[in-house]
């Protein structure tokens, strides 16, 4: 399920929006300024932003700003009831991808963040194919050419996240944070378990290699 981060200062808009996206499939956290949305991307693992521009404290341009510093992969969308030139262009220069204008029309968002996701690699079928290596999100299933590798779901949901951003490194904490219940007695180092019975599982498949990012995580990285 495709994570999205919403952050709007109107609680009805944020409420209106979080609830569609869930009602059609995807896991939705709501701020409501981006000092609360900082602290989200720091417990969270995300897959697309929506952001107003007018918020208090932090506008939508600093809060991009901010975000590109640290992640220039995610799909960031405005969502404002700006709808001068000068605003859009001084939203992409900063480093949005889409630039929408209140009222929102959702089926129209939803459209835009399937093309968002699509070009950040993410088949809209959930369907992951690497090389000879293929997962499927709704089935939960992974084959290497014809055969099929046996995983646990959370086995499946961690290979599934770090083959869809080759390259980029996801901390313990992180996937410990998306992949574990937050009541867990789990350590960080449990990471560490799943990741070595995944490479163990994956070590025929010669497309892909799970790479320890030493003090931090772990990335995939396509051969």
């Amino acid at each position: 399920m495709f994570k999205i981060l919403v952050v709007e200062d109107d609680k009805k808009l944020n409420k209106s929006v979080c609830v569609f996206l869930k009602n059609n499939g995807y896991d939705t956290v709501g701020c409501l300024n981006a000092d609360e949305a900082f602290d989200a991307l720091y417990e969270n693992v995300f897959d697309l932003i929506i952001s107003d521009i007018m918020m208090p404290d932090i506008d939508g341009f600093e809060f991009v700003k901010t975000v590109r510093s640290l992640n220039n992969d995610i799909p960031i969308i405005f969502m404002t009831a700006r709808e001068d030139f000068a605003a859009k262009q001084q939203g992409y220069r900063v480093g949005i991808d889409d630039f929408m204008t209140k009222p929102i029309d959702l089926d129209e968002l939803l459209l835009r963040m399937g093309a968002l996701l699509r070009r950040a690699k993410i088949a809209s079928s959930k369907i992951l194919t690497v090389g000879d290596f293929k997962m499927d999100m709704d089935e939960r299933t992974a084959y290497l050419k014809d055969e099929e590798i046996p995983l646990t779901i959370r086995e499946f949901n961690l290979l599934y996240k770090l083959l869809s951003y080759p390259k980029k490194t996801f901390t313990r904490t992180q996937l410990m944070d998306e992949f574990w219940n937050a009541d867990s007695d789990s350590g960080t180092r449990t990471v560490d378990v799943y990741i070595t019975k995944l490479r163990g599982k994956v070590s025929e498949c010669k497309d892909f290699e799970i790479v320890t990012v030493h003090g931090l995580g772990y990335k995939a990285v396509i051969k």
